[in-house]
């Protein structure tokens, strides 16, 4: 079953916005538009970018080529897109970690230095605990952790977008988790299963098998609706900690790049939400396809800021 959520943006809306910049897309883009993904080919980013990549063209005009710039959590080619001209010609991939790699120091980049176009993909986050564990509950566990500040082990990637969310977590429910840090969440994940860690932030795709299999357990979802793969699992804002932990990844444009231009590329992408090529490709790479228009995506990263600052001094590796 496909799941699309629009946010800030009705189907009528986006109709309206593609009618709109046909006239402008006549003479926007005459060229292909670089889309440099800050990640390794194969990486999550990479993959569901590729899917934006491979689909776009017929609704803009021209290919989005993606160009891959690795290095540094993503901040390289970050670095790079930002210095790029601001005519319309060249757009990016970001996602929370580029703030938390603002607030830890690794790059003095931030997403304020881009224009936002929109946001397209969610891939919600959980926490996870040993299905041994005698949490069975988000309350339960939070209730253990008050009770004894800095014992419970939470697997996170240190200084990146896991260790910001279990921070969020901390900071919701008033408690105080020790860190272990792992490259990846396939691995923290199965340092989970083997008892090394007492919890950890992953996803369907990273933990959903071991739950299956009895060896771990979802006690809370970061998405604001209950998961179709998880439908037993509440929400933390179900839960009463307004919190979303997800990993949001957007397409922004040099800062300063042409209102009307940035315009046609958002229209681009808002046409795709009725793409069920775009879609299906998501899903089958286990992420949902959330839309925010650039006004709603700006006022997410808005957010995101001052929530990343005021717990930047938790986020140090």
């Amino acid at each position: 079953m496909l799941r699309r959520t629009l946010i800030a943006a009705t189907g009528a809306a986006i109709a309206a916005t593609a009618m709109g910049t046909a006239a402008i897309a006549q003479d926007f883009p005459e060229r292909p538009v670089e889309f440099i993904v800050p990640w390794s080919p194969g990486g999550g980013s990479d993959t569901l970018m590729r899917i934006v990549s491979n689909t776009i063209e017929p609704y803009l005009g021209q290919p989005m080529p993606v160009i891959n710039m690795p290095g540094v959590s993503g901040t390289v080619g970050l670095k790079e897109a930002a210095q790029r001209d601001a005519d319309g010609y060249t757009v990016a991939q970001v996602h929370e970690g580029l703030l938390v790699s603002n607030a830890t120091g690794i790059t003095d980049i931030n997403w304020d230095d881009f224009d936002p176009i929109a946001a397209l993909t969610s891939s919600p986050q959980l926490l996870v605990v040993n299905a041994d564990s005698p949490w069975t509950t988000f309350e339960e566990f939070a209730a253990y952790a008050e009770e004894n500040p800095g014992e419970v082990k939470v697997g996170v990637t240190l200084a990146g977008v896991p260790h910001l969310h279990a921070a969020m977590i901390e900071d919701a429910a008033g408690v105080e988790f020790s860190y272990v840090g792992f490259e990846g969440t396939g691995e923290r994940i199965r340092g989970l299963v083997g008892g090394h860690i007492d919890a950890a932030i992953g996803d369907i795709a990273s933990a959903g098998e071991f739950v299956e299999n009895g060896d771990l357990r979802f006690l809370a979802a970061g998405s604001p609706e209950r998961l179709e793969q998880a439908p037993d699992v509440p929400t933390f804002m179900e839960l009463g900690h307004d919190i979303e932990l997800s990993v949001n990844r957007g397409i922004v444009a040099p800062k300063g790049t042409p209102k009307d231009r940035l315009a046609v590329i958002e229209g681009a992408l808002a046409e795709l939400q009725n793409d069920e090529d775009y879609l299906q490709g998501l899903e089958n790479a286990g992420a949902e396809a959330v839309f925010r228009d650039s006004e709603a995506y700006r006022a997410y990263l808005e957010r995101l800021g001052d929530t990343v600052d005021r717990l930047s001094s938790k986020l140090e590796g």
